[in-house]
């Protein structure tokens, strides 16, 4: 009886390392408002990438366009998902509170140092209080730009369930792939490569 009692709260307790529930919010719809998916013939080439770069990267088909943001990140510098045109963006929503997303903190901070000379861009959308966030970025010594996620922000980009929850953005602003929990920075490195 104790092994089955064991073993039912070893199941039960799983999700709680892959990721941690969100604030609750009202359902929502899954695309942010105006996103449209664009057949890959209708993608523009990226200026200097010598081919059409959608069909390169087999960017899907029903990929939609990133909502445009723009804010400010805890140094006080604008951040603004059209000004990374060109970039490959990923972008990880998360909390200081989120054992899954600590996890994720220094593959991240890896991931900026290997990539951020080569069109990459590393974005944290903190939905945590900011006196604690800019406290663990300076423990954490993370390297890339914080900003914290208002409602609105999450709601963009359809609702922030689960964190994290992490979006890869290609150099066109289409979002190709969304992570909700943890994810080795090998997930994150190979969806660099293959959208540079």
């Amino acid at each position: 009886m104790k092994r089955l009692i064991f073993v039912i709260t070893v199941l039960v307790s799983i999700p709680l390392f892959i990721a941690c529930p969100s604030a609750p919010k009202p359902d929502l719809p899954a695309p942010a408002q105006g996103a449209q998916s664009v057949p890959q013939a209708a993608a523009v080439s990226v200026p200097g990438s010598g081919d059409n770069y959608a069909a390169r990267t087999k960017r899907p088909s029903d990929a939609a366009k990133a909502p445009d943001f723009s804010i400010k990140d805890l140094d006080g510098n604008v951040i603004s998902l059209s000004q990374n045109k060109g970039k490959v963006v990923i972008l990880d929503f998360w909390a200081t509170w989120c054992p899954p997303c600590r996890a994720e903190i220094p593959d991240f901070i890896s991931l900026n140092t290997m990539y951020s000379k080569k069109d990459f861009m590393m974005l944290g959308a903190a939905v945590d209080d900011p006196t604690k966030v800019k406290n663990f970025i300076t423990r954490m010594s993370m390297n890339y730009a914080v900003f914290i996620a208002d409602q609105d922000l999450q709601n963009s980009f359809g609702g922030i369930r689960g964190i994290p929850t992490t979006f890869v953005i290609d150099k066109e602003g289409y979002i190709v792939r969304q992570y909700v929990g943890y994810r080795p920075k090998a997930t994150f490195e190979q969806d660099i490569k293959d959208l540079l």
